[in-house]
């Protein structure tokens, strides 16, 4: 990877495997300094985008998903949920200014930080991302200084997008004369989660706290985020797109929105789809997390129980058709033992986020060690 600098307020030149891309830098007024250089995510790219052709840049699914599918998988595909932008620099100071899709900025279960919120990590001497500050919004047009006298030398970052809210825009700042070199989304095959609320992100108090963000960091693999919150119900519609996706692992984690009866019927239509498409793609399927207060509602016990029965039927049955690679993963202990892993029972806080990615890390590694 080459940088061209040109100046330092006109635009960049990213070469890429010899071909060029054009950066944008807009040089500006920024709320806390007026000594910086602004530069236009969207002329590098984000990582964590399944389709190119989008509506809107930062949407998560194709323009002709809209007509494709409901309109609360559309209206929830407009969320930047599991993208992240990369670059480098020795900047002393990262400040942000992004415009958010919704006024909506926060949740009454899950803060603003999460909800709307941009989160920075930084690599550390051992190329270890680790956290290093997170944006607080308080309207849709965001200026955020998000880092100041950061310790000296050039290093690695990543910027995480928000949870549940799009972005219209996004831009960072750094020093005038600072270096600066972005890098672009990895070619890789990605792993596709595919799921509800908690996949989408609730209710983590930051974005890079999400089940998807923390096995990215962990597995060192770019991931793709397709959790729709209350949606995510093995639809034959989104089944379809998936199947335009060619990544190295699908996890299907949809239980939390779905009862015995849409389980029997959807689940084994949804791998012999994914199947017939990608004949050699490994398939995971995971059942719901254990509400952390089930001890105490004999119905919810039941809706587990039920579920899962339905789930690991599905999953027999297609084992004795042939189907292989298809995996199974076990949910009593997504959430753990202790009942302090969700904020209401349910959606997982940043303990349980932590817990779910413990869970799901070791199968994947198995899963993928096989390859």
């Amino acid at each position: 990877m080459i940088i061209s600098r040109r100046s330092f307020s006109r635009n960049l030149t990213l070469t890429i495997c010899g071909s060029s891309i054009a950066i944008k830098s807009l040089a500006g007024q920024a709320a806390r300094s007026a000594d910086l250089v602004w530069y236009d995510v969207e002329s590098w790219g984000v990582e964590g985008k399944g389709w190119q052709d989008t509506k809107r840049y930062y949407d998560r699914l194709p323009g002709k998903a809209e007509e494709l599918v409901r309109q609360a998988v559309w209206d929830l595909s407009r969320h930047s949920a599991g993208m992240s932008v990369r670059f480098a620099t020795d900047s002393k100071e990262i400040q942000v200014r992004y415009q958010l899709y919704s006024e909506n900025l926060a949740m009454p279960h899950m803060p603003a930080t999460g909800v709307s919120g941009v989160d920075l990590y930084a690599e550390d001497e051992l190329g270890v991302e680790r956290w290093v500050s997170v944006a607080r919004p308080e309207e849709q047009s965001v200026e955020a200084e998000l880092a100041k006298d950061l310790a000296p030398g050039e290093r690695t970052y990543r910027l995480y997008l928000p949870l549940y809210n799009g972005v219209d825009k996004l831009e960072i700042g750094i020093n005038a004369g600072a270096s600066w070199t972005p890098i672009a989304p990895r070619q890789e095959k990605p792993i596709v989660f595919y799921g509800t609320s908690i996949m989408h992100g609730a209710c983590a108090s930051r974005p890079g706290m999400s089940i998807s963000s923390i096995l990215s960091r962990r597995l060192k693999k770019p991931v793709i985020n397709l959790g729709f919150s209350g949606n995510g119900r093995m639809e034959q519609e989104v089944g379809a797109l998936l199947t335009e996706l060619d990544p190295c692992l699908y996890a299907i984690d949809c239980l939390p929105n779905m009862n015995e009866q849409t389980v029997s019927e959807r689940a084994a239509p949804l791998v012999r789809q994914l199947r017939l498409a990608r004949q050699a793609t490994p398939i995971l399927l995971v059942e719901d997390r254990s509400f952390t207060n089930s001890a105490f509602f004999p119905r919810l016990q039941e809706r587990h129980r039920t579920s899962r029965l339905a789930l690991n039927e599905s999953y027999q049955e297609l084992l004795a058709d042939g189907i292989d690679n298809l995996y199974y993963l076990a949910g009593d202990k997504l959430l753990g033992f202790d009942g302090e892993g969700a904020t209401d029972g349910s959606h997982p806080n940043d303990l349980g986020m932590v817990r779910y990615a413990d869970a799901y890390e070791p199968a994947i590694r198995s899963i993928l060690g096989k390859f």
